[in-house]
């Protein structure tokens, strides 16, 4: 069995980064950028008021306040800014240009107006209330960097530097075929001995959150010409086939075999971890081949660990693995040293709850969960109280 990380790393270093296409701003979230995003202007592009108040010359405040001053002028946001008269002060509002002439905003909750005057009590430091040109980016700043995902907030920036499309990478395609003679679309009439096909819509869920495009092909049944047939429609056009099941040793484990007679080379097909030892991983041609255990867990934790990494190293993503965490164990944890355990758990704070059924078949229980504990496969487990290692299963 091939040790954890070692799997892990061959998967994620076997990608080789996809096409790049572009796309409307407000449709980048989720997508991975394919070239740096520069500031072609300052961001922002002029200077303006933090405040709604009074525009002034702060060199105009001399001697002992307060100062009366008359009020001349007015500034607001989206119109072209009139220029300070010397002497006075300038009605001013959040948003606005800065007029020619003044430095500093005097924010109207410390201003007594009269009429046409101002009264001031105390004179304003020199750039107060202003957001000056470019202090957030100055022109020519590479904004945002190649490889990152952009999230709701990278969006808001990009459209800040007033471009309409940005350039990302293609989505990874993906077929999702499921295998086993008991499986049957959730929903459908219940035959003695059939399940509902939970693997293909989560796989296809987790598919769509990495930034790929899912396509849950028909299932097939448990013989080996069936299989070949299924895989060979199953790998036409696609960036990465998933199969689930049959990829053990069993009577009935046809996928191995039949991925070999159709000419698929597979680099491991065991890995040290628990849940999920029987995992499959090979490619033919430039189709990646992820070839998954059945039971529920074990094919939705091997997808997150594996598949999503390799998704997004597909893309480009700079951050491919996602980011692991500490927190303390509140029960304590024993295993059988050999495989890396990784364990459903409620993570609340920097404390971890065990879930109480880790049984490869409760679908319960991964979805009840939150994070992933992960333990050494040389441990023994984890004491009460121990600091151990934790996956939030919303960095997937």
């Amino acid at each position: 069995m091939l040790p954890f990380d070692d799997a892990l790393q061959r998967i994620v270093t076997s990608a080789s980064l996809l096409g790049s296409e572009r796309v409307p701003v407000a449709h980048s979230a989720g997508r991975v950028l394919a070239t740096d995003l520069r500031a072609h202007s300052p961001i922002p592009a002029f200077d303006y008021s933090a405040m709604d108040g009074y525009a002034v010359d702060s060199a105009a405040f001399h001697g002992a306040g307060g100062w009366d001053l008359p009020v001349i002028g007015e500034s607001c946001a989206g119109r072209p800014a009139p220029a300070l008269t010397p002497g006075s002060a300038c009605r001013i509002f959040t948003g606005a240009a800065i007029p020619a002439g003044a430095n500093a905003v005097v924010m109207q909750e410390d201003v007594t107006r009269s009429a046409d005057r101002a009264q001031f009590s105390a004179a304003p430091q020199l750039g107060a209330n202003i957001r000056k040109c470019g202090e957030d980016l100055p022109a020519g700043a590479i904004a945002l960097l190649r490889g990152t995902r952009c999230s709701a907030f990278h969006v808001g920036l990009a459209a800040a530097l007033d471009v309409s499309e940005v350039v990302v990478a293609r989505r990874p395609r993906v077929a999702i075929l499921c295998t086993g003679e008991e499986l049957r679309a959730p929903g459908s009439f219940a035959a003695p001995g059939t399940i509902p096909d939970s693997n293909g819509p989560s796989l296809a869920a987790l598919v769509t959150s990495a930034g790929g495009v899912a396509e849950l092909m028909p299932r097939v049944g448990d013989t080996l010409p069936e299989t070949e047939q299924a895989l060979r429609a199953a790998l036409s056009g696609v960036d990465l086939l998933l199969t689930v099941g049959g990829v053990s040793v069993g009577d009935h484990d046809w996928v191995r075999v039949a991925l070999e007679r159709i000419g698929a080379s597979l680099e491991f097909w065991k890995v040290a971890i628990k849940p999920g030892k029987p995992l499959a991983f090979g490619r033919l041609g430039s189709t990646h081949i992820l070839g998954l255990p059945g039971n529920p867990v074990s094919a939705q934790i091997t997808f997150a660990l594996f598949g999503i990494p390799l998704l997004r190293a597909l893309q480009g993503d700079s951050r491919p693995v996602p980011t692991r965490g500490r927190a303390r164990l509140q029960h304590a944890l024993t295993q059988k040293p050999g495989r890396t355990g990784f364990y459903r758990a409620t993570l609340e704070g920097d404390s971890a709850t065990l879930s109480s059924n880790q049984a490869s078949g409760s679908p319960a229980s991964l979805a009840l969960a939150n994070a992933l504990v992960i333990i050494p496969a040389e441990s023994v487990g984890a004491a009460a109280g121990e600091s151990v290692e934790v996956l939030r299963l919303a960095e997937l």
